[in-house]
């Protein structure tokens, strides 16, 4: 067969030659590459990216299951098998971690997660472009903002001494506060950040999802004199079911993973018996200490589950008829 058909139209015109797709794997794959050429070296720097920073090291898992050493490296060390794994489930610490940091995961499932879907919703709402695009600025800020300087900002709100909420309550004669040293209110200190911090650049994707609506399913639904609640509930939110199932399952793949950089500040002696987490076991017992392979295991261990976590809710997205990611 030759590489090249020309086709005719009903009036004899010949059309430019259509190239036929190669039987192979490997040519379709070519042929495709040829084609979006542009596109794939647009998608380049992320995927180097993801193979220096991601791929690549996978390959030293395997010092989980050996006593590294740097000296003698990953082929020279020798190997205990799970050694480090056993020693982590029995140590005394591991209910207090995992406690910890399922309950800092949980709030945030339960808090941050919906506060942009109701923002991007309430968003939807506002007519007046220019207020609009105002209220998405000023809640976009906080997002590039570091946590090293939040924490600043929240020693300067709810220190005992300092706190500008308790000078008010001195001002009131009421009695003050210790906010940042009372284990009672460590978790909801750090859910009450996240959702300043990121509650606006998580409204992006839902207001993009939300823009994707036919504006005559509004129209047509005011004709049949639906309300705004009931436009919001039966046309706005179908429309993000799709993106928040799918980020909800992403979501469900990291509730092992709390983040270090925050907890790490906001941590301190008196809290510690609710702050301590995985990542800042990890940094504070195996890098510290020098026990690389003592926290490449728990790294895995969280891996793991997080995959596990993964595969189960998309299993279960699919059951359901609903969108997955695979």
């Amino acid at each position: 067969m030759k590489a090249q058909e020309t086709v005719r139209s009903a009036k004899g015109n010949r059309r430019p030659p259509i190239p036929l797709k190669s039987k192979t794997k490997w040519g379709r794959i070519w042929s495709d590459v040829a084609r979006d050429k542009y596109l794939y070296v647009l998608a380049l720097p992320g995927l180097i990216f993801f193979i220096i920073f991601k791929y690549i090291p996978i390959t030293n898992l395997v010092i989980a299951f050996q006593e590294y050493s740097p000296y003698f490296g990953v082929f020279g060390s020798p190997w205990v098998g799970f050694e480090h794994f056993t020693r982590f489930f029995s140590n005394h610490d591991f209910w207090m971690l995992l406690r910890n940091t399922l309950a800092i995961s949980f709030l945030s499932l339960i808090f941050f997660f919906p506060a942009p879907i109701i923002l991007s919703l309430m968003l939807n709402e506002v007519r007046s472009s220019i207020y609009k695009r105002t209220i998405q600025s000023l809640v976009y800020i906080p997002h590039f903002l570091s946590w090293v300087l939040i924490y600043g900002l929240t020693y300067l709100m709810f220190s005992q001494s300092e706190g500008l909420f308790n000078k008010w309550l001195i001002s009131m004669d009421w009695q003050t506060v210790d906010i940042l040293s009372n284990p009672n209110y460590f978790w909801g200190m750090l859910t009450a950040q996240s959702i300043w911090k990121e509650i606006g650049w998580g409204t992006i994707i839902f207001l993009a999802a939300i823009a994707g609506v036919d504006p005559q399913l509004y129209e047509a639904s005011v004709m049949d004199g639906a309300g705004r609640m009931r436009r919001m509930w039966h046309i706005t939110l179908p429309a993000m079911r799709n993106v928040i199932l799918i980020l909800l399952i992403l979501r469900l793949g990291t509730i092992l993973d709390t983040g270090f950089e925050q907890i790490y500040l906001m941590m301190n002696a008196p809290v510690t018996n609710v702050a301590e987490v995985f990542d800042t076991y990890v940094y504070r017992v195996g890098i510290r200490q020098g026990e690389f392979s003592y926290s490449t295991a728990i790294g895995l261990f969280k891996s793991i589950v997080g995959v596990i976590m993964v595969v189960t809710a998309n299993r279960l997205a699919r059951r359901y008829g609903q969108e997955s990611l695979y």
